[in-house]
């Protein structure tokens, strides 16, 4: 068999081709700046110094470069503590979700001659998407049931997410029916064709969920500081409690001795901006090597046979 060289020059692009890749490749580049401008002013304010910040000197570079803040931050016990409690919160509730999710998926995947009132069902939680029971209701059931101050607090009221579910109920309908008839004439039940047959082929659905579910857990910061006691606050609450307190005091304080002696004790832009950065770095560093399946299971859960 003769080789076959290609030539490049016969492998030319139309001037429009041409023309639509420069204007879309600079559309995304500077689409991904924007993104990253708030990531590179903290960064650079928390290595920067408390009088180039004060001054708003700081850009996307730091100036007057030093890491007092970072060295604050390894010190404090709460930080840590606060972290401690929300990776807690996010394995715990992820799994949780996860499991109450798929076990909500499965049975709704199938036809209405398999699940008899199916169509019921979905309507049932699809409406939770839409409308919700309201912020003093969940209180009331959560301080009745005796929830305060407990994990349960934070990750019960958010187990099911319905359009986690409608994610999974699409792609669990793709799975190849023979496979399923295969096992049950094996003799497999339901729940041992979901956990050795289902699951298995639907990886990137289970990652795609697992990484909503991980994020919303790790970013919620509102039903910590309405549940929780300072002690068990998670990350986000507790930034949000210290940036919060340290802004109202800032705005009170007078020019006396003591309240500048006060003022010194508040913890500085510089150190508020190093605390954030910390709490953002666990997503960013799982969220670029999760993205491919991310991106597989969202587009294919999301087409409806």
């Amino acid at each position: 068999m003769e080789n076959i060289k290609f030539n490049k020059q016969h492998l030319k692009i139309a001037p429009s081709r041409r023309a639509f890749l420069i204007i879309n490749t600079s559309l995304l580049v500077l689409f991904a700046f924007v993104c990253l401008v708030p990531f590179l002013n903290l960064l650079a304010t928390s290595l920067s110094s408390n009088d180039a910040v004060n001054a708003g000197a700081v850009g996307f570079l730091p100036v007057g470069i030093t890491g007092t803040a970072y060295k604050i931050l390894m010190s404090k016990t709460e930080f840590f503590r606060a972290f401690g409690y929300s990776v807690l919160r996010v394995v715990t509730g992820t799994v949780l979700s996860l499991v109450v999710i798929t076990l909500g998926a499965y049975p709704l995947s199938k036809t209405s001659s398999v699940f008899r009132g199916r169509g019921f069902y979905v309507v049932f939680f699809t409406v939770t998407m839409f409308f919700s029971g309201g912020l003093v209701p969940t209180y009331i059931i959560i301080t009745r049931l005796h929830l305060n101050n407990t994990i349960f607090a934070l990750i019960l009221p958010t187990a099911m997410n319905a359009w986690n579910m409608v994610l999974l109920i699409n792609f669990f309908r793709q799975v190849p029916k023979e496979l399923e008839e295969a096992a049950k004439i094996e003799g497999a039940g339901h729940y041992r064709v979901l956990v050795q047959i289902v699951l298995p082929v639907s990886l990137p659905a289970i990652a795609t969920v697992v990484l909503f579910t991980a994020v919303q857990h790790w970013n919620a910061w509102f039903d910590g500081t309405i549940y929780m006691q300072p002690a068990k606050l998670p990350l986000q609450s507790y930034i949000y409690n210290m940036i919060n307190e340290a802004n109202t005091l800032r705005q009170n304080l007078t020019s006396s001795p003591e309240d500048q002696a006060l003022l010194a004790t508040l913890p500085t832009k510089t150190l508020e901006s190093a605390q954030i950065f910390i709490a953002m770095l666990p997503i960013m560093l799982v969220y670029p090597f999760a993205q491919k399946f991310f991106i597989k299971g969202l587009v294919l859960g999301s087409v409806k046979e």
